[in-house]
């Protein structure tokens, strides 16, 4: 669960946990309290609040006073995030804003919503998700031989925010003419002595194809939430790269699919 990834992220990054729950605002007011320290709290403090009735119109005001001083906040959204999170009263809080498309219920339409009300500070998992491929896309365009790429085809699932989050950044780096295609993971750099193409083999390596060159074989780790997470807190910046490629989105072509 959320909690557990939390105290999971904790063990790189020790920090104060407070999880918020929003109960029925139509019931009489009451805040019910949790702190749970060391043993099972990992490396992290772990406050608990449960807001009902008017207490739930008003989180910011409940947790402000459990605040570290002088201690940068991180507000995540384990679930559906508010549509505009930088507005958010629990969005205002943090120097960083995580979200997660891959938990909208509208996965389709989520990263055009995300642009629209992106403000700096935001971020997203389904972004963190695809590190190690954008590691290896970027190792890629380095890799001889050095022709230019002319267009690039981005293949995986339908409702995937995180491939087309990619096709979108491939988009805004490269700038050229980027398709995103229906089916089987595969991205395809294209040159005019032959495409660059990376893919998933059986046991869910990815394989690197390049004309002229052996096969290179680079072994893909699943990464589980804690690890997503912890990766998001070491950099508290804004991430520029992350709005690239919202960005690069709306001008990529999409075929079966829209975005």
């Amino acid at each position: 669960g959320a909690i557990e990834a939390a105290i999971g992220a904790s063990r790189e990054h020790p920090s104060r946990v407070i999880v918020v729950s929003l109960g029925d605002r139509g019931a009489d007011s009451r805040l019910d309290a949790e702190i749970r320290v060391g043993g099972d709290a990992g490396a992290s403090e772990v406050v608990v609040l449960s807001l009902v009735g008017e207490l739930a119109n008003h989180p910011r005001s409940v947790v402000t006073p459990f605040l570290l001083p002088d201690t940068p906040v991180v507000t995540w959204w384990p679930g559906a995030a508010p549509e505009h999170p930088a507005d958010d009263p629990m969005g205002t809080l943090g120097r960083r804003r995580i979200l997660d498309a891959r938990r909208s219920c509208n996965p389709g339409t989520v990263l055009g919503r995300r642009l629209a009300t992106y403000a700096p500070g935001d971020s997203d998992l389904a972004w963190t998700q695809v590190t190690q491929w954008r590691a290896l896309l970027a190792s890629a365009v380095e890799r001889p031989p050095h022709t230019a790429i002319t267009s690039v085809e981005v293949t995986g699932p339908t409702e995937s925010p995180g491939v087309d989050l990619l096709a979108g950044w491939l988009r805004s780096a490269l700038e050229v003419p980027t398709r995103r295609r229906i089916g089987s993971f595969e991205i395809r750099l294209i040159r005019d002595d032959g495409p660059t193409v990376m893919a998933l083999d059986q046991n869910g390596n990815a394989v690197l194809t390049s004309p002229g060159k052996p096969d290179g074989r680079v072994a893909i780790t699943h990464r589980e939430l804690p690890v997503l997470l912890a990766e998001e807190l070491r950099r508290l910046d804004i991430d520029e790269v992350y709005e690239l490629a919202l960005r690069g989105v709306t001008e990529v072509e999409f075929e079966g699919a829209s975005a």
